[in-house]
């Protein structure tokens, strides 16, 4: 059963098969990012959000490219209105320009972003919130705000320091260099580069479904709170994780499950 809902004529949301399919549709401006498609981003997380149903989130662009960054003379014609991306509302300790990429790590569910074309400045910082950067081997990437006079403001430097080396980032911020697929992959920003990459990341969600979504849910918010933290920190989080799943219905499937698959004749025949 597919359901689709367009958010302020900037994005496509898509939910089929448990699947959310949420992709940036301003294609003419290569997707390019104004006050309507950040505002159509933290509504699309929002709605994710509340849907329980959903199990896996595909993010993609419509067109050539995945996202060429921020649409610079729109959103600086009043500079009033680029400054209101940095107001932080009430006790949020992320502003709006930041929400389009924290937004997706906040989700209880694995968020795949599927690039192509242009990654660049904000679409980077957009792809670096979600969990799996699967990338066409023509996938340009970009941290592009320097060329502007600016450093990166949309939380992606929070997925960069659990990927890559800091002086690396350092270079490629200060240059606003332009990198391969393959440079990319080789400096730990995005997961993998597939000739299909969406073909790639709907096998990957499809599989991840026959997981115990507590157990998926966990595991993302298990080694999101801990990646850079104390070991204290890391064996409290395990610990306090594992209590909520231990008995519930989910990992009583999951035994079942695996109980099954242990008995059948091809598991015996492979091992």
């Amino acid at each position: 059963m597919s359901e689709t809902t367009r958010i302020l004529e900037r994005i496509e949301l898509r939910i089929e098969n448990d699947i959310a399919f949420v992709t940036l549709a301003r294609p003419e401006k290569l997707n390019a990012l104004d006050m309507a498609m950040f505002n159509a981003l933290i509504k699309a997380t929002k709605l994710l959000k509340k849907n329980k149903q959903v199990r896996a989130v595909i993010l993609s662009g419509e067109g050539k490219a995945f996202c060429s960054g921020l649409d610079v003379k729109s959103m600086f014609k009043k500079p009033t209105a680029a400054l209101k991306l940095l107001i932080k509302p009430g006790t949020k300790i992320s502003n709006l320009a930041q929400d389009v990429s924290y937004l997706w790590r906040e989700l209880p569910i694995p968020v795949i972003a599927v690039t192509h074309g242009k990654c660049w400045g904000g679409g980077l910082h957009i792809a670096l919130g979600a969990d799996f950067r699967y990338a066409s081997p023509d996938c340009e990437f970009s941290i592009m705000e320097s060329r502007w006079g600016l450093i990166p403001d949309m939380a992606g430097s929070i997925a960069l320091r659990e990927l890559c080396r800091i002086d690396q980032i350092k270079e490629i911020t200060m240059t606003a260099e332009v990198l391969t697929a393959e440079k990319a992959a080789e400096l730990g920003i995005i997961t993998h580069i597939f000739n299909d990459p969406m073909t790639e990341a709907i096998k990957f969600a499809e599989s991840l479904k026959e997981k115990s979504p507590d157990a998926i849910s966990y595991t993302k918010l298990l080694y999101n709170n801990t990646w850079l933290g104390s070991i204290r920190n890391a064996l409290h989080w395990e610990t306090k994780l594992q209590r909520r799943l231990i008995g519930r219905f989910n990992q009583r499937t999951a035994i079942a499950r695996s109980q099954d698959i242990e008995g059948s004749a091809e598991f015996k025949a492979r091992s």
